[in-house]
């Protein structure tokens, strides 16, 4: 091992073995080399490999630093290192001590499928109401309650959960809990979170245990120690409050998963828990250009709380920011899908590209968008707009009301939202059908379930006289009438907006999208002079969905889009960061909340740092939101990163952009833009585009007028052709390409 290969204050960080240390490591610093040569140097030092506790939130992250330590010293030593995972440590060591909580070495550990199943279970043995204790909630409030060291006994002293489980009817939620720690119990298994939660009350309850494995592990190096919970930050203090040999690293400018139950307090007070820990910041960034990374430092200095730093590259200046405000949030989609072309065209492989947004919803118009201009994508740590789970759920629904014969449709949603029609019925039906040489509509419209009681044959009657009613509807409703009445009929949209947990939120942002998609779908065929039926959405649909499945199985080089969440840790040569708009992001639900603000800046520290040698911001002005188009404005974060990191690319306008002081306006807090549709608001009626020629631009519209659209933005009319309710224009748009117009429908303005 060569200590030269390191910088001066790695190499700092790296001797330092005789006290408790806290390695601030900013983006691209190379954290994992200090902690890999601290790891070795200890072992150059004489300790033994089983004396060393490593632990990491990921395998991958404690496979790769296995990896490198072994080509440092050797792979023996490197294999009998206590590397791994919080969880798979504490599970091992919970294998041995585990007896003393009346565990078998043998244990069981439920993943959340079993967890959520057994609950699941505890729910209905209770005759709770699954609607009001959804299983993935309570899951969820179990974890919070575990990974904050409480048990069931002490559940409902906590103040905060005693009111949010007042707002939300859940009253019972402390006898939930205990039965399932019971029920966990009699099984001789542990969840996740009780992999935690036991390791600590075996140490706190029997201090010699603790003495035993504080004598085990000289030394203890943390990973990512500002992604920790209360749970891991006290189980690390027991182990090391004998020797005081421990390593943390990490940088709290990163801290992002609060929502997950990470407290950025560990790592911004380690020194307060370590009083003799000695502080080591590496700040020199190996990954992106100068411009990037002074931008994301004058960011992120608005935020109070923080550990200070002054991150710097050696690497070139680099190009500046890109900036490209956009009329719409399709204009948006269209400027990416022109910008990516454009990279690509430069040399940059489509898989050397990603486009981060801040919610899965956003994915879909930018997903449409590439899918009309054949770029190929996926969806990194997630799922496409068109396969997730609600927005299938809808899709069948549409279906079923063109065609009832559908069966694949009929069989994913005949009890979605659940209406007593289970798995046994449904095969009695399938298999009757069969039986009989007819299909499964056939029977379900005339009664005819052999093997079935009264009460289940009532109960198809009202789902196929549902499907029929949307079946005529179908015949004279536009896409967007049709689809605010199946959600609404079917019970879909009660369902989807029923939990307030974050997955349930992004389920309704993309179901809200999806209702709107198909608002602007009506809207943009309706000038065009296309079709406008449920049909002719789902062709549409049908079409992108396979363009996006075949592109996934064939082709490697893609451009990479995800939520900043899952970027972390990722880093790209060019990196989109979309919807930089108030109310979006920062989210609606930050902007009050200073500590809560101050995430949301740290996450576009996080989306900035990804990017090696350039950075496009895109936000719009107005989205489509709610059956209707919302002005919205552009996000403060824009404002925080100095005028001389951005250049004066082209705006939507076509201008060369004005200095950005002087286009923004003082920020006060207003609700636009990217929010979610509360529960007990439904969705909204569509807004009927205008039916008469608008005589003020049609009169004045000729060749080569300069016309702006509210959702492709600027263009120039390149043909007039028809008159009255038949005039028409073809616009070729700076970012849409060229559409042809129903002057009747379109709402242009001239320039």
């Amino acid at each position: 091992m060569n200590l030269d290969d390191l910088n001066p204050s790695q190499r700092e960080a790296v001797l330092c073995i005789d006290a408790p240390s806290l390695v601030i490591a900013g983006a691209g610093s190379g954290k994992t080399r200090v902690l890999t040569y601290k790891i070795a140097y200890l072992l150059e030092q004489g300790m033994q490999p089983w004396n060393i506790l490593a632990l990491t939130f990921t395998n991958k992250a404690a496979r790769e630093m296995r990896e490198r330590i072994a080509t440092l010293v050797s792979p023996e030593k490197a294999t009998s290192l206590w590397m791994g995972t919080f969880h798979s440590i504490f599970a091992k060591i919970l294998r041995v001590e585990g007896n003393r909580l009346g565990y078998d070495q043998n244990y069981t550990i439920y993943d959340t499928t079993d967890s959520q199943s057994l609950i699941k279970l505890i729910i209905k043995e209770m005759n709770l109401d699954d609607k009001v204790y959804k299983p993935n909630a309570v899951q969820s409030r179990i974890s919070a309650a575990k990974n904050r060291l409480i048990l069931p006994s002490g559940y409902a002293s906590v103040r905060e959960f005693r009111e949010s489980d007042a707002y939300f009817h859940r009253s019972m939620m402390p006898e939930v809990y205990n039965r399932y720690q019971e029920r966990l119990k009699q099984s001789d298994a542990m969840d996740f979170d009780d992999l935690l939660l036991n390791t600590w009350l075996i140490f706190k309850h029997n201090p010699e245990v603790a003495a035993h494995w504080q004598e085990r592990f000289h030394f203890v190096l943390v990973d990512e120690y500002q992604d920790t919970n209360f749970a891991q930050h006290q189980i690390i203090k027991l182990l090391t409050d004998q020797r005081q040999r421990v390593c943390v690293v990490g940088d709290d400018a990163q801290s992002i998963y609060s929502f997950r139950g990470a407290d950025i307090d560990n790592i911004l007070h380690f020194r307060e828990a370590y009083p003799e820990a000695r502080l080591f910041k590496l700040e020199r960034n190996y990954r992106s250009t100068q411009t990037i990374v002074n931008a994301a430092g004058s960011l992120i200095r608005n935020n109070r709380e923080q550990i200070s730093k002054s991150v710097f590259s050696e690497k070139e200046v680099g190009n500046p920011i890109a900036l490209f405000p956009a009329y719409s949030d399709t204009d948006e989609a269209n400027i990416i899908l022109r910008e990516v072309l454009k990279a690509h065209r430069a040399g940059i492989p489509y898989k050397g590209i990603a486009v981060l947004y801040r919610t899965n919803a956003q994915s879909h118009k930018i997903e449409d968008s590439f899918l009309q201009g054949r770029v190929p994508y996926h969806i990194y740590a997630g799922t496409s707009f068109y396969q997730r789970e609600e927005i299938k759920d809808m899709l069948c629904y549409l279906r079923l009301s063109v065609n009832p014969y559908d069966e694949e449709s009929l069989r994913r949603i005949i009890n979605k939202p659940a209406r007593g029609i289970g798995n046994t019925t449904v095969g009695k039906l399938f298999l009757s059908a069969r039986e009989a040489g007819t299909s499964v509509w056939e029977m379900l419209k005339a009664g005819a379930c052999p093997g079935l009681n009264a009460g289940t044959i009532a109960r198809l009657k009202a789902f196929s006289d549902m499907i029929a009613s949307f079946h005529e509807c179908s015949k004279t409703d536009d896409a967007h009438t049709l689809a605010l009445r199946v959600a609404k009929e079917s019970g879909l949209q009660d369902y989807v907006f029923s939990g307030h947990e974050p997955d349930d939120v992004s389920k309704q942002e993309n179901m809200q999208e999806m209702i709107d998609g198909i608002a602007v779908f009506v809207q943009d065929s309706q000038e065009q002079g296309l079709g406008i039926s449920i049909s002719d959405y789902l062709q549409m649909a049908s079409l992108a969905t396979d363009f996006d499945r075949n592109t996934a199985e064939k082709d490697a080089d893609q451009v990479n889009m995800m939520t900043i969440h899952s970027a972390k840790g990722l880093e790209f040569p060019v990196v989109f960061i979309a919807g930089l708009e108030e109310g979006l992001f920062p989210s609606e639900m930050s902007a009050e909340v200073p500590r809560e603000l101050e995430e949301e800046r740290r996450l576009f520290y996080v989306a900035l740092t990804r990017a090696e040698r350039q950075v496009v911001l895109t936000y719009a002005k107005s989205r489509f939101r709610n059956g209707r188009m919302e002005f919205s404005r552009p996000s403060r974060f824009i404002r925080e990163i100095p005028q001389e990191f951005y250049k004066a690319s082209q705006s939507a306008s076509g201008t060369s952009q004005p200095r950005i002081e002087q286009r923004m306006k003082p920020l006060r807090p207003q609700n636009v833009g990217g929010g979610f549709v509360p529960p007990t608001r439904p969705f909204s009626p569509p807004n009927r585009p205008t039916t008469s020629v608008q005589p003020s631009v049609s009169s004045e519209l000729k060749v080569g007028s300069a016309v702006v659209h509210e959702r492709f933005g600027r263009g120039v009319v390149q043909a007039l052709e028809g008159s009255g309710i038949d005039a028409k224009a073809t616009v070729l748009f700076e970012n849409a390409g060229t559409k042809v117009l129903m002057l009747r429908f379109a709402k242009l303005t001239l320039q």
